[in-house]
């Protein structure tokens, strides 16, 4: 395995992370963020006030959300190897890993945090 394998590796490894913190944090905000979601698409329903039973799993889906965030951004922002000169992947490929999993991390931030400010919008 050459250098600039193991650092794609690694940013898909990223990637797959990056995504799992996504579903975490939607598992973790269902009780307060899908119910508002769903009513701004126009569902509703009596069923939606069973969402709530999902808020035994926010601390557990929080504590993956952070670790995988956590996880990927090491792998991302650690200092990387020597790259393939030939190849020069690291170069573009290193740069835009970076601004999709800030992006990512804002809005994880963002619906983690939700919980505190959802009384303002019902």
């Amino acid at each position: 395995m050459t250098v600039s394998n193991s650092a794609a590796g690694s940013e898909r490894k990223a990637g797959r992370l990056v995504a799992l913190a996504v579903v975490a944090s939607l598992l973790a905000s269902t009780c307060c963020v899908l119910p508002l979601v769903l009513v701004l698409v126009g569902i509703t329903g009596a069923w939606m006030s069973t969402l709530v039973a999902m808020k035994p799993v926010t601390p557990y889906a929080t504590a993956v959300c952070i670790g995988a965030l956590g996880w990927a951004g090491w792998l991302l922002f650690k200092p990387a190897a020597a790259c393939d000169i030939e190849d020069g992947s690291c170069a573009t490929t290193r740069p835009v890993a970076r601004r999709v999993f800030v992006v990512c991390a804002l809005l994880i931030g963002l619906l983690l945090s939700f919980p505190q400010f959802a009384p303002l919008f019902y």
